[in-house]
């Protein structure tokens, strides 16, 4: 499969490019290209990870059949054969990574869940034994399993990382009714996958849902528990008390980090094994959770 690093659709109009993603508008829908760029600390680094869109456009599709029993979303097709016709000609660069989804109005809050104490929920947790305003028992440690899975929405921000806020001030933002509706959704997605994927072998630890009103409904949008949007820990190593291996971009965190880069642009070109070594941790979660070999 082809890597592709930028798209160029002179007869579409785009609408959006994102860190990963680049969306065009199709009539009254859009195009969702998931490209194999990848970013680390908030900045899009220089080189491909080879089949990454692909790995995340196929989880996307899978959770999104997987969920619509909880949920109705975006997804109207990614068989591109089933796409309308003037974007056959583009068929060798859709294939595999792109869908043709509904265009909604965005809620304009990440749904965070969150089942072990990782991340940003772990460095608030140290500094309050709390997230989001959430009180946590005392003396838990880092990776460790929550007692249950907790709902931590977070704002979503244009430049730089999202901010975590509780569940009374996105009350105040979209009304009680609105917030209520995104929590019991998020947490019930959480806990039908994370169950499925404990059985395949890999714990969800938390991850992000983006929703959008389509008319006066709401329904799942974006991406759906990739290794972009999740971290996945693979079930056979978890120990909890420190960092936890994961299918994500850990090996090119840790490179960077291993440089001494300064996390500001421009980004330094990655090695060849830790390119290697990314795309065969993406392309992993995609066997393992839908049985599906690239």
């Amino acid at each position: 499969m082809k890597e592709v690093l930028h798209t160029d659709f002179p007869d579409l109009k785009l609408f959006r490019r994102g860190k990963v993603r680049d969306v065009y508008e199709v009539g009254s829908s859009l195009l969702v290209v998931s490209t194999d760029r990848i970013s680390a600390f908030d900045v899009i680094l220089p080189n491909a990870i080879p089949n990454k869109g692909a790995v995340l456009n196929r989880i996307s599709v899978f959770w999104f059949d997987f969920t619509k029993d909880i949920i109705p979303n975006h997804l109207i097709t990614a068989d591109v054969d089933a796409y309308p016709e003037n974007l056959k000609k583009y068929k060798d660069v859709l294939a595999n990574r792109s869908m043709l989804v509904k265009k909604t109005k965005p809620v304009s809050f990440e749904c965070v869940v969150r089942g072990y104490l990782a991340g940003s929920g772990y460095k608030e947790y140290k500094k309050s034994q709390s997230i989001c305003g959430i009180k946590l028992p005392a003396g838990l440690k880092e990776s460790d399993k929550l007692p249950e899975a907790i709902f931590t929405p977070a704002t979503k921000e244009e430049v730089g990382h999202d901010i975590n806020v509780s569940n009374g001030y996105m009350e105040e933002k979209i009304g009680k009714r609105t917030s209520a509706f995104l929590k019991e959704a998020s947490l019930k997605i959480y806990k039908k996958c994370s169950d499925y994927a404990e059985a395949k072998g890999i714990i969800i630890a938390d991850t992000k849902f983006e929703f959008g009103f389509d008319g006066d409904k709401i329904i799942l949008i974006d991406e759906v528990l990739t290794p972009d949007s999740s971290r996945f820990w693979p079930k056979a190593q978890f120990t909890p008390g420190s960092p936890q291996a994961s299918y994500d971009k850990q090996f090119v965190r840790d490179y960077l980090e291993s440089i001494k880069w300064d996390k500001n642009p421009p980004a330094p070109e990655l090695p060849q094994d830790v390119i290697k070594k990314t795309e065969a941790k993406y392309k992993e979660a995609l066997r393992v959770l839908a049985g599906i070999e690239l």
